[in-house]
């Protein structure tokens, strides 16, 4: 987003512009757990009021994604393995549901686009590009959420998801996990483009189970 050379955000709007810029720098791996967060530098980067990004941190506080620390300013909240693992407990339970629903509700289109994404992931792997292959895992979490109809569930999961982008790259990264990944996420698309609701339900806690098992590893290491 441009703004002019004295023109900056403010308000309801910088608010909301600033949250979801940290987000984005979340999910891209360019914020890390733990890393402060000065009111002017975010202000400056994003072109907003300190008020604004103020305000945004407060909002990202509530969120459990920001720490803020009186007299110390505001840091990106840190997640034991043990709270990851419970948070992708209260994921599965979320996810099973949208599964089931987004096989019985989604619409002929989005069932191709779930097909195609399952293509490009094939791709992705085949090729060693890991950034595109998390990329089309989130598109495609994305897609099964908003074919489910489950606005709530949307929410809460977006909420979980982005205290968990670390811990995510982290996985991502151990050797054959996104081999064995793709078939976990392959089973949940052929069984929502086959509209079988107790397939989708169970390829989802197939996969994130497999993610607990791996969040487990990494405390053992």
């Amino acid at each position: 987003m441009t703004t002019g050379d004295n023109v900056r955000l403010t308000g309801a709007e910088g608010r909301r512009y600033v949250r979801h810029q940290i987000r984005q720098a979340l999910q891209e791996g360019n914020l890390a757990p733990g890393q402060r967060l000065v009111e002017q530098d975010l202000a400056d980067t994003y072109g907003t009021t300190r008020s604004a990004v103020r305000e945004a941190l407060v909002d990202l506080s509530a969120e459990d994604i920001v720490t803020l620390v009186p007299q110390r300013g505001a840091r990106i909240r840190v997640i034991s393995v043990d709270e990851a693992v419970q948070i992708t407990e209260c994921r599965a339970a979320l996810e099973r549901l949208c599964a089931r629903k987004a096989a019985t509700l989604a619409s002929d289109k989005q069932r191709e686009e779930l097909r195609e994404i399952g293509e490009q992931m094939t791709q992705a792997v085949s090729t060693g590009k890991f950034e595109t292959y998390s990329e089309l895992n989130r598109r495609m979490h994305a897609v099964m959420i908003e074919a489910s109809g489950q606005q709530i569930a949307r929410r809460q999961l977006d909420r979980l998801n982005n205290q968990m982008v670390h811990f995510q790259f982290r996985l991502a990264l151990r050797p054959g996990r996104s081999e064995e990944s793709l078939v976990q996420h392959l089973a949940i698309i052929n069984a929502i483009t086959d509209r079988d609701s107790e397939a989708a339900a169970t390829a989802v806690t197939a996969h994130l189970d497999s993610v607990i098992e791996q969040l487990q590893a990494t405390k053992k290491n």
